[in-house]
């Protein structure tokens, strides 16, 4: 499965490291991340999926692909700004968000809009956001919500 993993651009380091074993919990379980490809969240999660073997596509709001983080295997230049935030989101098959700010409110909408279930770690409190305390709930819950159960 694909999961798109969203979050703050800047976040300090207890946060960072929540998203860097979010990363490497989805890689050990077999799942693909899908992000934003630059910083914060972004380049930590993939910093622990690529640490566990893990595939990593970055969706950059660049038109260069250089721009990904070091971690992102698949790196998608698009040009778009923040209008590629909806490319991040359907490109998953659920969605975890970290932290965050508007960036992120608007892709758990997108998200939403589009049938995806969404874990929050310590993010919006939104309706339909499945509130998590730890990346292990985050992973269960999108594993879970993904397979009917």
């Amino acid at each position: 499965m694909r999961v798109s993993v969203i979050g703050g651009s800047t976040v300090p380091p207890e946060t960072a490291a929540a998203a860097e074993e979010l990363g490497e919990r989805l890689a050990n379980r077999g799942h693909a991340v899908v992000c934003g490809g630059l910083g914060g969240v972004m380049e930590a999660v993939c910093r622990g999926a690529r640490g566990a073997g893990g595939e990593t596509i970055g969706i950059l709001p660049t038109d260069r692909r250089a721009d990904a983080n070091p971690h992102v295997t698949v790196p998608i230049a698009t040009g778009m700004g923040h209008a590629r935030n909806a490319l991040v989101v359907l490109n998953g098959d659920a969605a975890i968000a970290v932290d965050g700010s508007h960036g992120t409110l608007s892709e758990i909408g997108m998200a939403l809009a589009h049938g995806r279930a969404v874990a929050g770690l310590d993010t919006h409190d939104v309706g339909g956001v499945e509130a998590v305390e730890s990346p292990v709930e985050a992973v269960d819950y999108v594993e879970r919500a993904v397979d009917g159960e």
